[in-house]
């Protein structure tokens, strides 16, 4: 009577060792896609935050830019008015890009979008907001990369500081992959 051992029921030893070979291969291939998959998800993340990173630091430099630059008509040195939102809620960006129009980017010579000489023609996968004071102003852009309606938050701030205006060093970065 046979006890299930493979060598008792006339199995050579190399087709034990074959099989053995391809179940190990088989699951170090499960392991590696696995892992792929992982790298892959976050190469993505880290691709779409780029957008908010890349887009807040422009946003922020465009406003120091139309601060230093002199305004016709002798009213010297300010900071462009807020703008509204583009889009105007961030539960259009929850499910996907969001395609901005050109009427999105409103404002006129000292307010807003128009003011900073900024827009985006690209879809785009944040909310972006230009808020500004008499002394400062931030730049922030919220996302939802996976639609759960938790925001990601990046925020750049700028002050004015003697007759210029000064940047932070860094994004303030809240939940940056949600």
């Amino acid at each position: 009577m046979s006890n299930g051992d493979p060598q008792q029921q006339g199995w050579p030893t190399w087709v034990i060792v074959l099989v053995a070979a391809a179940m190990l291969l088989i699951v170090a291939v499960g392991v590696m896609a696995v892992l792929a998959v992982f790298g892959m998800r976050r190469f993505l993340v880290n691709a779409k935050t780029a957008e908010a990173r890349n887009v807040v630091g422009q946003i922020a430099r465009d406003a120091k830019l139309a601060y230093e630059i002199e305004r016709v008509g002798g009213r010297g040195k300010r900071l462009c008015g807020s703008a509204l939102p583009v889009p105007s809620s961030p539960s259009s960006i929850g499910k996907g890009k969001y395609l901005s129009s050109p009427s999105d980017w409103s404002g006129d010579k000292d307010n807003g979008w128009v003011c900073l000489k900024f827009t985006m023609d690209a879809p785009q996968y944040y909310q972006y907001l230009y808020e500004a004071t008499a002394t400062g102003f931030t730049v922030t852009a919220h996302g939802d990369l996976n639609g759960n309606g938790a925001l990601s938050t990046f925020v750049m701030r700028g002050r004015v500081s003697g007759d210029q205006v000064v940047l932070d060093r860094s994004i303030e970065e809240t939940n940056p992959e949600e």
